[in-house]
C-alpha cells in the first residue's frame, strides 16, 4: 500500500502494477493533465512535479523537483506530491505563475507547467536566489520557443518578491498529515510491489522473489519501462529503507548509504573534495539528481556512469549485504564485465565508504561530453595524486567511456611512482601510456581515436593544473 498526499488529499493506493509511473497515474487515473509527457526519459522536464518531505529536524518541508515520467509510484510513499493545478489559491495564480505571465515566459505552453514546478521548488528554497542559481534550478527543463530569458526573469522576479503562499500557511497541517501516513502500518497484500523497511525484510523479499529487480531512484530502470516497453512482474522498492539513506563522517572516511540521493551525496563529498563540484553539477539534471542514488549508479555498472570512475580513483570500498551478513569489497574489484558486478544474486550495496581527502592529495575529475549539461560522457577521467616534497608517492585513476567497464590504468599508476612531479617526463610518459592503455569503441558520442587523444590530453591538463608555480586556474571548463 502506497500512502501519500496528492496536494492536500490523502491517498491510499494498492499498486497492482509495479510499472506504473507517477506521470501515468496523474494523467490516466487522476486526470491531472497539467503534467505533460515529452520525452519519457527524464530529459525534457515537461513532466516535472514537486515532492515535499519533512526535513531531518521534522519542523519544515523540503521541496524537490522530480521527473514524473521515470518515477514509480513506490517513490511517493510518505511524501506530498504537488502538481501545477494546485499551486494557486481560489481565483488567484501562484506568484510563480503570475511572474511567468508578467514576464511573457510562455509561448506554445507545452513546457510551461514543468518550468513553473521547477521555479516553485526554487521559490521554496531557503536562500537568496541569484541568476546562476535560477539557471541551475531550471536546467532540467527544455523550451523550444522562448529562448529561456523570460523564463529565467520570471523565476528571479518571483523569488525576489517572495511572500508566504498557501503551502507555507499549511505547513504544520501537512507535516501532521505526513506523520500520520508514515505511522500507519502498510498491511501490504500485493506481491507485485514489495517495499521492505529493513535489511532483514529486504533479504527475505529477495529470497522469496529472486527474479525481482531492486528499485532505488528508478532513473535508469524506469527507462526499460518507458523506452524499452518492458513490464516487470515484481519489483522490490528500496524507498522505505531508511538505513540505506544515512550519510555519516568519521575521522578518516565518509560513509554513504547506497540509497542517498546524489544531491545529498554531492554535498557530503564536495565538503571534503570541493574540486569535484563540477562533476556532480554535470551529472544529468537537478530533478534526476534529486532521485538518482549513488548505490544505483554504481550497481548499474554502466561503462559511462559518472560516479564509478570516481570510486576507482578515490579507492572507495563497497559494503555488500544479503540481510544476514555483510562483506566489504574494494570498488576496484566490483566491476567484472559489461554491466556485470561481483554482487551475489541475493546481495545489494548497502554503503559506500570513501576515504577523506589527505592534506597533500590533489584530485581532479573531467567529463567530456557534447553538451555541457544533461549529457552522457564520451570520456570521464578522474586522477588522484599524493605528493611529498614534490615526489609522487601515490597515483590512482578512474576512467569511463573507454572500456566495457569503468576502469583504472594500473600501468600509469605504477610507472610514475617516485618521479619528481615537476619533471616534464611525467607528462610525456603519462600521455604515452594513456594513448594506448585502452581499446575504446566508435559510437555516436566519439570515435575511438578521439577518446584516446582526449585521455592523453586530460593527463597533460591535470599535470599543468597542479604545478605549484602554474597560473592556470583549477576550474577550466572542458568541452568536446
Amino acid at each position: 500500500m502506497v500512502r501519500f498526499l496528492l496536494n492536500n488529499e490523502p491517498v491510499e493506493l494498492q499498486v497492482d502494477d509495479p510499472n506504473l509511473t507517477v506521470l501515468r497515474y496523474l494523467r490516466e487515473q487522476k486526470s491531472r493533465c497539467g503534467t505533460k509527457e515529452g520525452c519519457g526519459a527524464g530529459d525534457c522536464g515537461a513532466c516535472t512535479v514537486v515532492v515535499a518531505t519533512p526535513t531531518p529536524e521534522g519542523d519544515q518541508l523540503d521541496y524537490r523537483t522530480i521527473n514524473s515520467c521515470i518515477s514509480l509510484m513506490s517513490s511517493l510513499h510518505g511524501k506530498q506530491l504537488i502538481t501545477v493545478e494546485n499551486l494557486g489559491e481560489a481565483q488567484s495564480l501562484h506568484p510563480v505563475q503570475q511572474a511567468m505571465v508578467d514576464n511573457h515566459g510562455s509561448q506554445c505552453g507545452f513546457c510551461t507547467p514543468g518550468f513553473i514546478m521547477s521555479a516553485f521548488a526554487l521559490y521554496h528554497s531557503s536562500k537568496t536566489i541569484d541568476r546562476e542559481e535560477a539557471i541551475h534550478a531550471l536546467s532540467g527543463n527544455l523550451c523550444r520557443c522562448t529562448g529561456y530569458r523570460p523564463i529565467i526573469d520570471a523565476a528571479l522576479s518571483a523569488c525576489a518578491h517572495r511572500q508566504p503562499d498557501q503551502f507555507d500557511k499549511q505547513q504544520a497541517q501537512t507535516l501532521k498529515a505526513l506523520a500520520a501516513l508514515n505511522a500507519e502500518s502498510s498491511n501490504q497484500k500485493a506481491t507485485s510491489l514489495l517495499m521492505p523497511k529493513n535489511r532483514l525484510e529486504l533479504g527475505q523479499a529477495i529470497n522469496t522473489h529472486p527474479e525481482a529487480k531492486l528499485v532505488a531512484g528508478s532513473t535508469d530502470l524506469a527507462l526499460e519501462i518507458t523506452q524499452g516497453q518492458k513490464q516487470f512482474q515484481t519489483l522490490i522498492s528500496l524507498s522505505q529503507m531508511a538505513e540505506l539513506k544515512q550519510i555519516e563522517k568519521s575521522n578518516n572516511a565518509l560513509q554513504i548509504g547506497a540509497m542517498a540521493p546524489l544531491n545529498e551525496v554531492a554535498t557530503a563529498i564536495t565538503a571534503s573534495y570541493p574540486e569535484l563540484e563540477e562533476l556532480f553539477t554535470r551529472f544529468a539534471s537537478l530533478p534526476i539528481r534529486n532521485q538518482a542514488t549513488l548505490g544505483g549508479n554504481i550497481a548499474n555498472a554502466s561503462p559511462i556512469g559518472d560516479t564509478p570512475p570516481l570510486m576507482l580513483a578515490l579507492e572507495a570500498n563497497l559494503v555488500l549485504d544479503n540481510g544476514e551478513q555483510s562483506r566489504t569489497l574494494p570498488a576496484r574489484e566490483f566491476f567484472t564485465g559489461y554491466r556485470q558486478t561481483a554482487l551475489a544474486q541475493n546481495e545489494w550495496i548497502s554503503q559506500v565508504v570513501l576515504p577523506c581527502k589527505l592534506a597533500n592529495q590533489q584530485v581532479s575529475a573531467y567529463k567530456i561530453s557534447k553538451r555541457h549539461e544533461d549529457d552522457i560522457s564520451a570520456v570521464c577521467a578522474v586522477f588522484s595524486l599524493v605528493i611529498e616534497n614534490n615526489v609522487i608517492k601515490k597515483l590512482k585513476t578512474g576512467f569511463g567511456g573507454v572500456a566495457a567497464t569503468p576502469v583504472a590504468c594500473l600501468e600509469l599508476e605504477q610507472a610514475l611512482l617516485g618521479l619528481n612531479w615537476s619533471d616534464p617526463t611525467c607528462v610525456t610518459l603519462g600521455k604515452g601510456i594513456l594513448a594506448d592503455a585502452f581499446s575504446p569503441i566508435d559510437d555516436v558520442r566519439a570515435t575511438a581515436a578521439y577518446r584516446k587523444q582526449v585521455l592523453a590530453n586530460l593527463w597533460h591538463r591535470f599535470w599543468l593544473e597542479h604545478q605549484t608555480d602554474n597560473q592556470i586556474p583549477t576550474r577550466v571548463v572542458s568541452h568536446a
